[in-house]
């Protein structure tokens, strides 16, 4: 008898102006994948995994199970219980509604896309924090992850000082998600390292219904990797407690109704890596510094999605005025942007068909 059921994961902005690597946001863009399991039939041998992809990067993605990044996450999670290899006659369809290299945490979602996904192949019942550590032995950062996850406006923090987790901190990737060698046999890569209990821990935060985020996506890539290579090792007391501040009243001044934007557009200023990144991003400073709630009613704050380049506009109304003004800075500096107007999401969910 086949089997069939739907993984959908929402995307993600992490930072949200002060909170760079603590607090990350869900979004209304998903990846959303259509998994079948069918029977083989006894004249014909088992198949691999075949999966298809449409949407944002179709054109990019490796369609190999044992080479795309979702699919060998779901290889990981169920060779750690004890599953070495997929379900004969396995099809996934991923459809894919996040942009790539665009600080929407496409990448994020992949990855809690695969833990879901082993999870409902080897029918593990794994709670919520365990499918979290899986997740971020494979992405260390827990900002992106844990808003994917479990959904909302959410901090977080992975746990340090512990004998345990800092081993499992110094695992190289490479040997959680080997790359497969192309004549890699079914015996090959059988006993990766286990996640420890307990890597992550997060709080959600509250959330204003009224709040939407305006996501102004200009048309090229940034690499997370190229975004913190400009960062710097060390930062002034001031800056950190500039940001700490901010901090501490962005995450209840979110909650509030009705939101107060001269509260909210100070407390989402940063000084930890946007005034780094902006030679990266060219239009970064005009767009946060010239789009206010004074010229733009309805704005609550603006900042740079994630590792960037898109911007995040949080807004009550308004919503076009902002995008298409942030559109014509941007083609100041000769760069063409698309833009969404996204709700806050829930987290991922699975539906059982």
């Amino acid at each position: 008898m086949s089997r069939t059921f739907k993984v959908r994961v929402p995307s993600t902005s992490a930072n949200i102006g002060p909170g760079f690597d603590v607090v990350g946001l869900s979004l209304s863009l998903y990846l959303t994948l259509t998994v079948t399991i069918t029977p083989p039939s006894s004249s014909s041998p088992p198949s691999p995994p075949a999966i298809t992809y449409s949407g944002e990067g179709s054109d990019e993605v490796p369609l190999d199970a044992y080479k795309n990044l979702t699919t060998r996450v779901a290889l990981y999670v169920l060779r750690c219980n004890g599953i070495s290899q997929f379900p004969a006659n396995l099809t996934i369809h991923a459809d894919n509604e996040i942009p790539f290299g665009r600080g929407l945490g496409s990448s994020g979602a992949a990855v809690i896309a695969g833990v879901l996904l082993g999870n409902e192949l080897g029918q593990l019942n794994l709670p919520l924090g365990r499918m979290l550590d899986f997740a971020l032995m494979v992405e260390r950062h827990p900002d992106n992850v844990t808003a994917a996850l479990v959904g909302g406006f959410v901090g977080s923090y992975l746990r340090e000082l512990d004998s345990v987790a800092t081993e499992a901190a110094s695992v190289p990737l490479s040997e959680v998600l080997p790359e497969y060698p192309p004549d890699a046999g079914e015996e090959w890569g059988l006993n990766p390292p286990q996640p420890p209990f307990g890597i992550g821990h997060y709080v959600r935060f509250g959330w204003a219904k009224s709040i939407k985020a305006v996501a102004i996506i200009p048309r090229f890539e940034l690499s997370t990797a190229k975004a913190r290579e400009v960062l710097p090792l060390e930062y002034s007391r001031k800056d950190l407690v500039f940001n700490l501040q901010r901090l501490a009243v962005l995450t209840t001044a979110l909650a509030q109704e009705p939101p107060d934007p001269e509260l909210i557009y100070e407390a989402m200023k940063d000084r930890i890596h946007q005034p780094y990144r902006k030679a990266l991003i060219p239009g970064l400073p005009e767009v946060t510094s010239r789009i206010t709630p004074a010229s733009h009613p309805g704005l609550l704050g603006i900042c740079l999605s994630g590792a960037g380049p898109t911007i995040l506009a949080l807004a009550t109304t308004g919503f076009e005025a902002i995008a298409e003004d942030a559109r014509k800075i941007f083609r100041e500096k000769g760069i063409e942007v698309d833009w969404k107007l996204l709700e806050i999401a829930g987290g991922s969910v699975v539906e059982i068909k």
